[in-house]
């Protein structure tokens, strides 16, 4: 029997994964708020949360492209579970990876990837968004440690973390720090979410925490520079194979219920309108899925334009994500407002990728500049 670990295989594993231990309980996960440690747990079991670091550090050394693919199989099934990838895995553990020190490197990855240790990325505050530059919460010097004191909220798995990068500044500098949960940290629970409401989202607060100087990540005052705009790469990324996976979950399920569903005596696929909805679903989730290994290959290679064609795909898979769940709902008809029904769920769920990880219009900035540069020729003048 040929036991032989291939990106393949592991890409077969996680779907099967997906449909044995995540798709049937998903509308459990939003009623219970919160996805079970348990599933995390078992997540590390199987390799995932280490999927794409070296297996000097309990990793499976996924390349970029294996990895979203993982991450979308996962991600079909259900978000909120994708969540910790993006989140403990990208967010955190590969910017462990790109920044960290050996020291740190051997001690908090194979804790990641094992999910013994979760962690969380707390930078956005309640007047911090994409101004990440703004943070408010702020940290002092004690010698050879640090005080760290604020507020941060929308921070997925913040309830349930063990330990946070916390983005914090001191006067003009920005720094990243790894804080480990103690009684100075207190999580709050965000309830009434629209989407990600089994992702453990809540506000953090940090009051007068203390942590040794071998904590920082990185190097004092490289927060911004380095360590947000790597870390928002990373989540840019896995948020474009997420996105990816809801319009691929969107069209599968508007294709069945049309085979399936009967209006005026015949199958609704029959009727042109439904049938235009559906090619041009299968259109953009071909587009998508494009750009998606675009990105990753270009990731592969360390291709100087693949931090801007992450954002593009990042970008479309989001927009094509919220296209083609509306049309899933307006297919689905009452049904599509009904969570016993996919496309309510995928629907609010899309919605949230055209916000996060930096929103649609603050993308647009990016890639109209790097338009600008890349294709402008004087030919043309």
């Amino acid at each position: 029997m040929n036991n032989i670990v291939t990106p393949a295989s592991i890409i077969e594993e996680a779907r099967l994964f997906a449909k044995e231990h995540i798709r049937p309980y998903t509308t459990r996960f939003e009623e219970n708020n919160g996805i079970p440690r348990s599933l995390i747990n078992k997540m590390g079991e199987h390799g995932f949360l280490g999927a794409v670091f070296p297996p000097l550090y309990g990793g499976l050394g996924l390349d970029p492209i294996a990895y979203g693919q993982m991450t979308e199989e996962i991600g079909k099934a259900c978000c909120s579970t994708r969540s910790v990838l993006t989140v403990h895995t990208s967010l955190v553990g590969q910017t462990i990876l790109r920044f960290g020190t050996e020291e740190q490197r051997s001690y908090w990855l194979p804790l990641i990837a094992s999910g013994k240790k979760i962690g969380a990325f707390a930078l956005s505050e309640a007047e911090t968004g994409s101004d990440a530059g703004s943070v408010k919460t702020s940290y002092i010097n004690h010698e050879d440690e640090y005080a760290i004191t604020g507020r941060k909220k929308w921070i997925s798995l913040g309830h349930i973390a063990d330990f946070f990068i916390v983005i914090a500044s001191c006067k003009e500098k920005v720094t990243a720090f790894i804080v480990e949960r103690d009684e100075t940290v207190t999580s709050t629970p965000m309830q009434g979410l629209l989407a990600n409401r089994a992702g453990h989202v809540a506000e953090i607060t940090f009051n007068n925490t203390r942590i040794p100087a071998a904590n920082i990540l990185g190097k004092e005052g490289i927060g911004l520079s380095h360590i947000i705009n790597t870390a928002m790469d990373y989540g840019r990324y896995s948020i474009a194979w997420a996105g990816l996976a809801i319009a691929q979950e969107a069209l599968e399920s508007m294709a069945t219920y049309a085979r399936q569903r009967t209006q005026f005596g015949q199958k609704i696929y029959k009727f042109q309108s439904i049938q235009q909805m559906i090619s041009q679903a299968v259109v953009n989730v071909h587009a998508a899925r494009c750009l998606c290994l675009k990105a990753g290959q270009m990731r592969s290679e360390n291709h100087p334009d693949a931090v801007v064609e992450t954002i593009v795909a990042k970008y479309h898979t989001s927009k094509t994500a919220m296209q083609i769940a509306t049309d899933a709902v307006q297919l689905h008809g009452g049904n599509g407002c009904y969570n016993m029904y996919v496309p309510e769920r995928l629907f609010r769920e899309a919605k949230i990728l055209e916000i996060i990880e930096g929103s649609s219009q603050v993308l647009q900035g990016i890639i109209s500049e790097f338009g600008l540069k890349k294709y402008y020729t004087k030919a043309h003048e």
